[in-house]
Parts: structure tokens; C-alpha cells; sequence
């Protein structure tokens, strides 16, 4: 049901207005409140937070409306089952009770900054300070890649509290930005695809907040909190991967059983049906097991090697399919106004952000 509503929602108020959105390099505040109206933000939140009182199923079936009507640029993915978690599970009651209602409305929109210009994804290397200064911190440092970055107003920043205890000096703070002065949002960052989600640099000039903004009891608790909270984020992906998959993949036979080329349709080609027979193939092991893997987490079983399996398996699969169905589709594959061409283009990042796929390798590895 939640789904039906999340594709009826998306098809009306976001898809018909995505080619201005991706002009802009944003979606409109305005539809972030109508999503929150129509129940779409804070899915998986607590009731009496505002929330839905859902679980990630609930994020993940939202997830998959946006990949299956094509609108993958809205940022909420990000907003609904990365920022909100961190609030959720490391925030006081009071923190909570502040900022998850006005997230759950699109009053607040949620960002997380982790990523520097020098640093990817080594976190125990970065570099913003959180200094203390009496009853508050002055935070100061640069992100980049920061996705929602341009409308966001409350950001998850990822900090040193003492650079001398490396992974035991980070701390999280959470600023609301239009409560502070020193902050800057530098430029919407051009990139090749995910040209509707805003991606910018965010800037902290001494900016003042009171320690009522850290999450957590105490200073230092930051690594353990993104670790704990990474292997969602990399199911996320696994989520977007596999609603796209499926997406090209309907789109690709569609095209094929309605274009012909020497007289007869495309699909009635030996080598059309073999190929999308494969990928067809692959992509139900794919469904399986992320829903394998969904199943997991929300029991609590998801470990973080499978997590990071579930995002490198199913991207690399993502950019197969999509290379494979653009193919199909000849040079009309090629034209902008084929959904197909944005496919493509949106699909590459899934391999880099949220840990490179290499990393994801690495953590594998490590449990071998």
C-alpha cells in the first residue's frame, strides 16, 4: 500500500516537473513539505515522533517507488534512513523530540557531512575541529559531496573533538544552519548524473553551537556511531540499485518488442532474448538477495561485511544492466529524452559514494 502511494505521489507532484528540477540541480522545498504530508518522510520513525512508526521495509518500499518511476534525484532516500537513524538512536529525548517531527513534515531537511576535499573515505582522517568553549563548540572545517547540501537545514557534521585519540576523537553535531553564523554553502556542484539532488560544499567559520548539539552522552563516540549506522546506508544503495535494475530492465523490453529492424522486432532476435534473458536472470538473484538482506536488518542481523556485499554486488549489477539495456536500445540509448540515457547516467555514482567499492572489498576481506 505504502508503495502504490509512494509511486501515485511521485507519478503526480514530482515526475511531471523532474526535467525543470534537474535544470535547477534541485528539487523544490515546497515538495519536500508535500511529501511529508503525504506521509513519504520519516517512514520508519516512531509515532510519537512524527514518524510513520514503520521499519526500513517501509523506507525501502519508498526507495523503490522513486527508482521505479525515475525520479532518483529526490534527495529523501538520504533524509528518511540516514539522518533521521542517527537522531533516533543517538539523540536525548529532547534532541529527538525537536528535530525528528520537523523532518518527518519537511520543515527540516537533513544532510550528513563526512566527506572532505582531502579525505573520501578514510573518516579517521578528517580534519573539522569541534573546539569546546565553555557551554558550546566552535566547529570549523570544509565537506564536499554533500548531498542535499543546497536546501538542507539541519546537517549532521562529522567532527574531530581531539585529534590525538584518531577514530576515538570523532563526535557528531548536528546544526541547524539557520541558527548559526559562520556557516556557507559554496556552489551546487555540477556533476554527470543525480542532476536533480543537490550536491554542494558546505563551510564552518567558527561556527557557535551549544553542546546540547552532540549526539551522544559524551565526546568520541562518533566513529562507533557511523560504523553502526554505515551498513544501512550501503543497504540503502543495494535499494536503489535493484529498483533500477528493474526499472531499465522493463523499459528495455518494451522498446524491444516495439522496435523492429530488418522486419522484424527486436525481441525476435536470438541475441536481444539471450542477453535479456541473462540480465533478466541476474536480476531476480539480485531481488532475492536484497531481500534477503532487508529481511536480515530488520531482525537485526544484517553484519557489516553483507551490508557492504549487498551495495558492491548489486551497483556493479546496476551498471552492467544498464550498459547492457542502453545497448538495446542502439542510439536512441544515446538521446537525453530516453530514460534509459539518465539511467545510465545516475547509475555511475552508485559505485563511489557511500564507501567505494573497493572499500566495500576491503571490509569483505577483512571477515575471510
Amino acid at each position: 500500500m505504502l508503495y502504490d502511494m509512494a509511486t501515485r505521489f511521485l507519478s503526480d507532484e514530482i515526475l511531471p516537473r523532474y526535467g525543470e528540477f534537474e535544470d535547477k540541480g534541485m528539487v523544490d522545498r515546497a515538495c519536500w513539505e508535500k511529501a511529508g504530508a503525504a506521509g513519504l518522510l520519516c517512514a520508519s520513525m516512531p509515532e510519537e515522533y512524527g514518524g510513520a512508526g514503520g521499519t526500513y521495509a517501509h523506507e525501502a518500499a519508498i526507495i523503490e517507488a522513486i527508482g521505479h518511476v525515475g525520479v532518483d534525484g529526490f534527495g529523501i532516500a538520504l533524509h528518511n534512513a540516514i539522518v533521521a537513524p542517527y537522531i533516533l538512536h543517538y539523540g536525548s529525548e529532547e534532541q529527538k523530540k525537536k528535530w525528528l517531527p520537523k523532518l518527518a513534515t519537511g520543515e527540516l531537511i537533513g544532510a550528513i557531512a563526512m566527506t572532505e576535499p582531502g579525505e573520501g573515505s578514510d573518516l579517521q582522517g578528517i580534519r573539522t575541529r569541534a573546539e569546546k568553549d565553555g557551554n558550546h563548540y566552535r566547529i570549523n572545517g570544509s565537506k564536499t559531496f554533500i548531498t542535499n547540501g543546497q536546501l538542507a537545514n539541519l546537517v549532521i557534521v562529522v567532527t574531530k573533538t581531539d585529534p590525538d585519540k584518531g577514530a576515538k576523537g570523532t563526535s557528531l553535531f548536528v546544526v541547524e544552519t539557520h541558527e548559526v553564523e559562520g556557516f556557507e554553502r559554496g556552489r551546487n556542484l555540477e556533476k554527470i548524473g543525480m542532476k536533480a539532488n543537490d550536491t554542494s560544499e558546505l563551510f564552518f567559520n567558527d561556527v557557535r553551537v551549544p553542546a546540547s548539539a552532540l549526539l551522544g552522552s559524551e565526546e568520541g563516540q562518533g566513529f562507533v556511531q557511523l560504523m553502526q549506522q554505515l551498513p544501512q546506508e550501503r543497504l540503502l544503495i543495494g535499494t536503489q540499485s535493484i529498483a533500477m535494475i528493474e526499472r531499465a530492465l522493463a523499459a528495455t523490453i518494451d522498446y524491444v518488442k516495439d522496435r523492429k529492424a530488418f522486419g522484424q522486432k527486436l525481441i525476435d532476435f536470438q541475441n536481444t532474448q539471450f542477453k535479456l534473458a541473462e540480465l533478466k536472470t541476474e536480476a531476480t538473484i539480485g531481488r532475492v538477495f536484497h531481500d534477503d538482506c532487508v529481511a536480515r536488518h530488520i531482525a537485526g542481523g544484517l553484519d557489516p561485511a553483507t551490508a557492504s556485499m549487498a551495495k558492491y554486488w548489486l551497483s556493479e549489477l546496476q551498471g552492467k544492466v544498464v550498459d547492457e539495456c542502453l545497448q538495446l536500445f542502439g542510439g536512441y540509448g544515446y538521446m537525453t529524452e530516453y530514460p534509459i540515457a539518465r539511467m545510465f547516467r545516475d547509475a555511475r555514482v552508485q559505485r563511489i559514494y557511500g564507501g567505494t567499492n573497493e572499500i566495500m572489498k576491503l571490509l569483505i576481506a577483512r571477515t575471510l
